[in-house]
């Protein structure tokens, strides 16, 4: 049957064709439809873990019973994970283990741009990339395959175009998989000092295998063409290139770790001038120089050694971008729309709008977190001052206080989501409380993960697959933290939140405030829309000042206006209006 899948929903095809038994993940753009997808499918157990470390080790303990396990997240996901995946590539995967890292060249949705194959390289275990759709389904497949066969897990690498972009795709029917059982093995399970060395020797006598499979697998292929000009290439990179060259000779490489070397010299030794092309680092082309091959890239030098540009280490790749680096191409061939600036922005009657004003208003410094909350950093709203990693705003406010004093607490906010906060804040807090900090920690619980596509997590009462699951309640669980100071507040109440946020800066320990008001998307409880009265409107912009979309400034007459098409009624810029010029009528 075919079907027009994106890459993601593939890998999730793929999986499921395998006779994956269990899934567990974190959401994280650009992967987070893999684990959305794999949840429609009855035959799997299928969840959303709190962070990427849980979900690689709950894969982990279903791989120890003998069942088909898959983790998947984006490429700083498995910065969390990296612990247990460098002890599960020691321990290797009794029954198949696919951890799926989805890269983010040209950081659309990401704070960095990271190159995940290099995980498979410290790791030491094998890195599949496929470059469309279909291969996503195939190598999903495949993973599971090596995986067992070679007793080790194995990275299944996307990038975002990869993972987004939609092909038809050839699929099949589910190949059930019975989980083989628990078996009790001492010296390959636990990773003691002195089982570890002897793991070690099988890990290095193992990468020799895979890198002699490598040179028959059907996936690493040579595609003879002109001889003047050899490409290798991996992943979308390889669509790219044929794009804008399409008469080259090829080696496209799926298996990208470990290397193929008897094929990449064959393929070598047959072309005048070799090229590598390949997104984000230069992780082949080094491997390749490694064993002695001249070949051109991302060389710093590029231009001065082959008079050609050399192809870009920062951003993402594509047609337009490679043929300029090689001087065929000055300008895209397609004309860009000429549209307005549409800076991204909270939504009309996010409840985080009210905190990000108070913070604002008080001149505070706020360390910030990963979420569409991050958005509070924005004009006019710029109430944000650091954002690291997921979890790491409490644990920056308690580095300011504890390099600066506890006068520093005074001026000082952590803001974190409700996810987050479940995610990697639950352990800041704790430090907080257990060496003495003095400092406020804001969670803004909007009840869901609204940056990644609002997705349940242990605050929602729902699972991943629409079952009722206990909701684990934020004030409770922050007190049994040891914090005593807490408030719940409706951050759409501006006086409350205000108040609630200066009780909390002069606390003397550690302060937590609880925004509890969820995403205006998902109980859509709209009210009418609000209507300036221009006959009390005297245009002094304070409502400006909360940043909302349907808040408008008419120049002409000098006067607010609010767009009925966006205004949900939440009553915030009323509250605020010292003219009380604002409402229904």
């Amino acid at each position: 049957m075919k079907m027009f899948l994106s890459g993601n929903e593939a890998v999730a095809r793929g999986a499921w064709e395998a006779g994956v038994n269990v899934v567990s993940a974190y959401p994280g753009t650009p992967s987070t439809e893999i684990l959305e997808n794999l949840g429609k499918y009855k035959e799997i157990y299928a969840e959303l873990a709190t962070n990427e470390k849980v979900g690689l080790e709950v894969a982990a303990g279903a791989s120890f019973a003998g069942a088909r396990a898959l983790t998947c997240m984006k490429h700083v996901g498995l910065n969390v994970a990296a612990d247990p995946l460098f002890s599960m590539a020691y321990i290797g995967a009794r029954g198949g283990f696919v951890v799926v890292s989805a890269d983010d060249p040209g950081m659309h949705s990401s704070q960095n741009e990271q190159d995940n194959r290099y995980y498979a390289k410290m790791a030491k275990i094998p890195c599949l990339e496929p470059s469309d759709s279909q291969e996503c389904l195939e190598m999903a497949k495949l993973a599971f395959d090596l995986s067992e066969k070679f007793d080790t897990p194995v990275l299944l690498r996307l990038t975002t175009r990869i993972s987004h972009s939609k092909g038809v795709v050839e699929t099949g029917e589910r190949k059930e998989h019975k989980p083989t059982g628990y078996v009790k093995d001492v010296a390959k399970n636990i990773t003691i000092p002195a089982h570890a060395r002897k793991m070690h020797v099988k890990v290095e006598e193992r990468l020799k295998k895979l890198a002699e499979y490598g040179e028959s697998f059907s996936y690493n292929k040579i595609e003879p063409g002109d001889q003047k000009l050899g490409i290798i290439t991996s992943g979308i990179s390889y669509q790219y290139a044929k794009d804008i060259f399409p008469t080259a000779s090829y080696l496209k490489l799926a298996l990208t770790f470990p290397l193929p070397g008897k094929k990449i010299s064959e393929f070598i030794n047959s072309a005048d001038e070799i090229y590598v092309i390949e997104e984000n680092d230069t992780f082949l082309e080094e491997q390749i120089k490694a064993l002695g091959y001249k070949v051109s890239g991302k060389c710093a030098y590029e231009k001065e050694i082959t008079g050609k540009t050399k192809i870009p280490i920062v951003g993402e790749l594509d047609p337009t971008v490679l043929a300029k680096a090689f001087g065929l191409q000055k300008e895209s061939p397609y004309k860009p729309l000429e549209l307005p600036a549409r800076p991204p922005v909270l939504c009309p009657g996010c409840p985080h709008r009210g905190v990000f004003y108070a913070l604002n208003k008080l001149k505070l410094t706020v360390t910030g977190d990963i979420g569409c909350y991050t958005l509070g950093m924005m004009d006019p709203l710029n109430a944000m001052d650091t954002v690291v990693c997921m979890g790491g705003s409490v644990t920056a406010a308690m580095g300011l206080e504890k390099a600066l004093g506890p006068e520093m607490a005074q001026k000082t906010v952590a803001v974190i989501g409700d996810s987050t906060f479940f995610h990697s804040g639950i352990t800041g807090l704790v430090d907080m409380v257990y060496n003495n900090s003095k400092g406020t920690a804001i969670i803004l619980d909007n009840r869901i993960t609204a940056m990644t596509g609002h997705q349940e997590n242990p605050g929602t009462g729902k699972t991943l697959q629409g079952q009722d699951a206990p909701i684990i309640e934020l004030e409770p669980l922050v007190r049994s933290c040891g914090v005593k100071h807490v408030q719940l507040i409706d951050p759409l109440d501006l006086k409350q939140t205000e108040a609630a946020i200066k009780e909390a800066i002069n606390n003397p320990g550690v302060s937590v405030i609880i925004a509890k008001s969820p995403c205006i998307l998902i109980e859509k409880k709209f009210k009418p829309a609000l209507k300036v009265d221009e006959d009390k409107c005297i245009g002094c912009k304070i409502c400006l000042k909360l940043g909302c979309p349907a808040i408008s400034f008419d120049k002409v007459k000098k006067k607010s206006k609010i767009d009925p098409i966006f205004c949900i009624g939440c009553e915030v810029c009323a509250s605020l209006c010292p003219k009380q010029a604002m409402g229904h009528k």
